[in-house]
């Protein structure tokens, strides 16, 4: 192209109606030529401008861009003119500058020792200051929005190399800012592959995602110090083009803490309900089937085919009062431990062997071809004597066998015929077994000849009350008493084991329960009146609870020996809620509308669950004795009496536990938060005249727990 400051007519009209002004600037800077674009847009006209530096039209610190564009378009390899648009300001003639876009290219003259020019077209780019101000404006929301986030991000251009990152990526990675600096991706990426456990995993997963551009990826990463990440990943567009790719990366540690915490729980509290339901249908101390399960297996065996054979074994251990008396309680669990023990290993796998309670067995055999064979079995491996502390034992058992033959009998009945058995099996002699005969119900005769003698010493106040001391975990003394009722009969005292199921298909019990409530408020009144936290429990059977005037009498009882019902505490059974009689709990509500606390006594021996008793009216837990048997050393693992006081307590329930003899059973009970503690350990049920002696027998073995504790074994 030739520059002459008066180009031909055709090119002169392209260059005037030109939108954009058009300069020609020689290579001093001189400006040589403009059009009529020129004039309008810098308010020059062209008279004033031509021949003058072209640095009067650029705003000031633009004005030596002129010699390095001239530079960069000599240096072209090619010679070829035009380099990419520049900005600049301009300044106009009444001094106001605007923004523009500079576009430059070389003209050559047609001979070759003519000066080079160079040809500057102007454009105002003005305009585009409100839109770059939301430009600017959107970008500021998003990069505010991306510091703000709590994920990190980590942005990929499409030629793999890191294009960006937020702080908080650097800062959940730990990646040092001057590593960043260096824009050295591989050594960024051996700083984040060092803290994972899976570092090839992850480089894998890096592979397959670039591989395939347009895919997306949600997966979790562990690192060695116990951290997780989850890791999203998704491909960067504009338009339909993928440009690069977004990974995002979220601290889920605290999530997955939590989560593997809730899995933990959930599994303990499966293996709780398991252990639980178990108890249910288990004998605690011996592990046997306990009575429910056995009626069940008893009543499926006698709904089977007809001319199945069904025999049942009826037992108890001769004279295990004594060995309670003599050795405690401890020995007594031991003994009955290895005897169901034996018991199993006398029958075959599918025969059912289940405590009934106490020192009560029975054995269902179904099927079986010689039950006789196994009845003396049973007694023969008994008389294997044992040693429980040091002493020898000589257990022997009293066996009862009924079956069933030509008559038509229902499982009480069966049961009832071995029981007749083994009654006669005791009055023979003991350690043996005899089958069932029809002459045996002269047993029967000697029950009611029990009854009649219970009957009368109820009559002649032959009833007495004995009162043994629960000590209190939190204060160590005695705030409680429990008023027990007893038969002196010739001069011994009848096992209440004996006489109370007899009192209560009497209905003796009724009276019994009553004597017991009005000696013993009688007796202890002075006491309770010395300290109003202290309380009196009485022992109240089912049969009196259903006799609807149970509460008035009672709180007639409290107020004409002037005790303050609210010291009185009823201690049931949790088998007096087996049956759906909204008589007794309306009793039980009435009475604690009163102030007396109610006490769900034995806990643990029957099938009742500690969520039921959220709806029933009951303050206080009182755990069974076998359980406290299951302390030895104190050093066991409990978790099903662990369990029970403490669920006891988010019922919002207190807890005493019966059956305390030695100082490491306290000790253990009162480390799981136990609110009252009872047992031998303390003292023995004592008559009226002994209860004095054997409060502060008990008050001082809690000190002495306490003093143990302090100082440590000696």
């Amino acid at each position: 192209m030739t520059a002459s400051p008066h180009p031909a007519p055709g090119v002169e009209a392209v260059l005037e109606s030109s939108p954009d002004a058009l300069l020609v600037i020689s290579d001093d800077g001189i400006i040589r030529l403009v059009n009529a674009a020129t004039e309008r847009m810098f308010g020059y006209t062209r008279e004033e401008v031509v021949g003058q530096d072209h640095r009067m039209l650029l705003a000031e610190g633009f004005r030596s861009g002129f010699h390095r564009l001239f530079s960069a378009l000599r240096k072209d390899a090619d010679g070829a003119p035009g380099i990419p648009p520049v900005e600049a300001y301009g300044v106009r003639r009444d001094g106001t500058e605007f923004q523009g876009e500079v576009a430059c290219s070389l003209l050559v003259e047609d001979t070759g020792d003519a000066p080079i020019s160079m040809a500057v077209a102007v454009r105002d780019t003005s305009h585009r200051l409100a839109t770059d101000a939301g430009l600017r404006e959107a970008l500021s929301l998003l990069s505010a929005t991306l510091e703000s986030t709590a994920d990190g991000i980590l942005v990929v251009g499409g030629d793999g190399r890191i294009a960006s990152v937020n702080n908080q990526f650097t800062s959940m990675w730990g990646v040092p800012r001057e590593l960043l600096a260096t824009q050295d991706d591989d050594a960024v990426m051996g700083f984040v592959l060092d803290q994972l456990v899976d570092p090839a995993q992850f480089v894998e997963k890096v592979a397959a995602l670039y591989a395939d551009p347009a895919s997306e990826s949600h997966d979790v990463l562990d690192f060695h110090d116990g951290r997780t990440f989850e890791r999203y990943s998704r491909p960067q567009k504009v338009a339909d083009r993928v440009v690069g790719r977004v990974w995002s990366f979220r601290d889920v540690t605290p999530a997955r803490i939590a989560q593997d915490r809730i899995r933990q729980a959930m599994a303990d509290l499966a293996e709780q309900a398991a252990q639980l339901k178990a108890l249910a249908f288990q004998d605690p101390l011996t592990g046997l089937s306990n009575r429910q399960l056995f009626n069940d297996h008893l009543e499926a065996a006698l709904r089977g085919p007809c001319g199945t054979a069904v025999d049942v074994l009826l037992l108890d251990l001769d004279d295990f009062k004594e060995v309670n008396d003599i050795l405690g309680h401890h020995a007594g669990d031991q003994l009955l431990i290895e005897v169901g023990r034996r018991l199993r290993e006398c029958v075959r796998p599918s025969d059912v062997v289940a405590r009934l309670g106490g020192d009560e067995f029975v054995v269902l055999l179904v099927g079986s071809l010689d039950p006789g064979t196994v009845a003396e079995r049973i007694v023969a491996s008994l008389k294997v004597p044992l040693w429980i502390d040091g002493t020898m034992l000589r257990p022997s058992l009293s066996l009862g066998l009924a079956s069933i033959n030509e008559d038509a009998v229902d499982a009480s009945e069966l049961l009832r015929r071995a029981d007749v058995a083994m009654y006669a099996a005791k009055a023979a002699g003991k350690n043996r077994y005899l089958r069932f005969r029809p002459e045996m119900m002269k047993s029967l005769v000697e029950r009611t000849e029990l009854e009649a003698g219970l009957r009368l010493a109820v009559d002649a106040g032959q009833i007495t009350v004995y009162y043994q001391p629960i000590v209190s975990a939190r204060s160590g003394i005695v705030v409680k008493v429990e008023a027990l009722a007893r038969w002196e009969r010739g001069g011994e005292i009848v096992p209440p084991a004996q006489f109370i199921p007899v009192a209560e298909r009497s209905g003796l019990i009724v009276e019994i329960g009553t004597e017991v409530l009005l000696k013993g408020c009688t007796e202890l009144r002075p006491w309770l009146a010395e300290d109003p936290s202290r309380a009196l429990a009485v022992n109240v059977s089912g049969v009196q609870l259903q006799h609807g005037d149970f509460a008035e009498l009672l709180l007639a009882v409290a107020r004409n020996t002037g005790v303050d019902p609210r010291q009185l505490v009823v201690e049931v059974t949790e088998s007096v809620f087996f049956h759906d009689d909204v008589h007794v709990i309306q009793q039980l509500t009435a009475l604690r509308n009163t102030g007396v606390r109610v006490a769900l006594d034995d806990f643990g021996t029957g099938f009742s669950s500690l969520g039921r008793l959220q709806g029933l009216p009951v303050d206080t837990l009182k755990i069974d004795q076998s359980f406290t048997a299951m302390i030895h050393t104190g050093d066991e693992k409990l978790p099903i009496l662990s369990c029970m006081i403490s669920m006891a307590h988010g019922l919002g329930l207190s807890v005493t536990v019966e059956g305390v003899e030695t100082a490491a059973q306290a000790e253990y009970l009162m480390k799981l938060d136990c609110d009252s503690l009872q047992g031998y350990l303390f003292s023995r049920p004592q008559a009226g005249p002994g209860l004095g002696s054997a409060i502060a027998r008990s008050n001082d073995a809690f000190a002495a727990l306490l003093e143990e504790r302090v100082s440590g074994p000696r």
